[in-house]
């Protein structure tokens, strides 16, 4: 039977059932810390080590942050990002830098510095701290460049659904072997509901007001799409520490399920307070056996179409780039009909959330605590 691909109201459907794995030789080192990182929701900032050792993986993932370095205003930006981050370290932390580091022929460079095995190691850890202090800049103005702007969040969340769902059809093009790939919106009483039912404060953050759910033919291709994914569709040191969760699979399991992954594995870095194992998601209304695995990803968008292409000060100082948050669940098929059996069901999550909301509201937090801790 072919593949078939259909397209309603924003949700992809994918029938992959003849599509082949994907092979475990067509990822790297890089690959497995970015699942490990995406899936754990642990930090860059306590990475050592990058792996984009040649000019090809650094210019492929600054395109995930929608930066082109054929075009000079991109690249006169990442320089600036750079100087900043150099000028913040040499203030603040009195760290001095030889002059390869301190003046690179492409900041580019820095990229393959960080990802250096053996030869001078202070040169590679000094080149990696430079990174993640661009990293949090690059962060911190993309934010300021957002509220400068007049672009409502839910443009943007369209622009990004536009782009995500896009890459479903390229999924469906390189036989990546899932079954169902789709996108939705929390609508506004959702987004309310939510927010009496949180334990902290009211203005508390929505991370899933755009969420996207990839179903996978088998679990042992789990690994592999999210793989895909954080090469291709959005970059994976954006991830949001501490939002991920995972009571589907064990990391260490999947990566020792062939002789390269496991080899590959042995080179993995040692991050603080890194776990591999199971992670669930401390949600009182979902049934005891629901499994899944879900991540959040701050998301680039491009909003050149907002901004004064002559007005080159913010070009370079802000950029032209902002982000909204976008959660992203994981599972294979035999999983998510397991998930609609018995205490899971969707209607009995929703029936159960409301009934805490109602308690809370007529009764208060201590009783919400109560029920939440029984």
């Amino acid at each position: 039977m072919p593949d078939r691909k259909t397209k309603k109201d924003g949700i992809v459907t994918i029938d992959t059932s003849t599509a082949g794995a994907i092979e475990s030789g067509q990822v790297d080192l890089q690959d497995l810390e970015a699942v490990r990182l995406l899936v754990c929701g642990d930090s860059v900032i306590d990475w050592h080590r990058l792996d984009l050792y040649t000019k090809r993986k650094v210019k492929d993932y600054l395109s995930l942050l929608l930066l082109d370095m054929d075009d000079p205003i991109d690249r006169r930006r990442l320089s600036f990002v750079f100087n900043e981050a150099v000028n913040y370290l040499e203030e603040n932390l009195s760290l001095t830098f030889p002059p390869e580091l301190r003046e690179p022929a492409d900041v580019q460079d820095i990229f393959i510095m960080a990802s250096q095995y053996g030869g001078f190691r202070r040169q590679q850890i000094l080149a990696c701290v430079v990174l993640k202090i661009m990293h949090v800049i690059n962060h911190m103005e993309a934010a300021d460049l957002k509220f400068r702007t007049s672009v409502s969040e839910a443009h943007l969340l369209e622009m990004a659904e536009r782009r995500i769902v896009a890459a479903a059809g390229e999924m469906h093009r390189q036989n990546i072997p899932i079954v169902a790939y789709y996108g939705s919106h929390k609508t506004r009483n959702s987004v309310i509901t939510k927010l009496l039912a949180k334990r902290g404060a009211f203005a508390s953050p929505i991370f899933d007001k755009l969420r996207f759910r990839i179903i996978t033919q088998e679990r042992s291709h789990i690994f592999p799409v999210i793989a895909w994914l954080a090469r291709n569709v959005f970059p994976f040191n954006y991830v949001i520490p501490g939002q991920s969760h995972n009571n589907l699979i064990h990391l260490d399991e999947m990566f020792s399920s062939t002789e390269e992954l496991k080899a590959l594995s042995h080179s993995l870095q040692e991050v603080r307070d890194s776990h591999s194992g199971l992670h669930p998601e401390a949600n009182p209304f979902s049934g005891s056996s629901y499994r899944m695995i879900n991540f959040v990803v701050d998301y680039p968008i491009r909003i050149d179409e907002f901004l004064d292409p002559t007005d080159t000060e913010i070009l370079y100082l802000l950029g032209r780039t902002v982000f909204v948050l976008v959660e992203f669940q994981i599972l294979d098929k035999e999983t998510a009909r397991r998930n609609e059996e018995g205490d899971n069901a969707h209607r009995l999550y929703k029936m159960r959330q409301r009934q805490l909301v109602n308690a809370r509201l007529r009764r208060g937090k201590r009783h919400l605590q109560r029920i939440m801790n029984d």
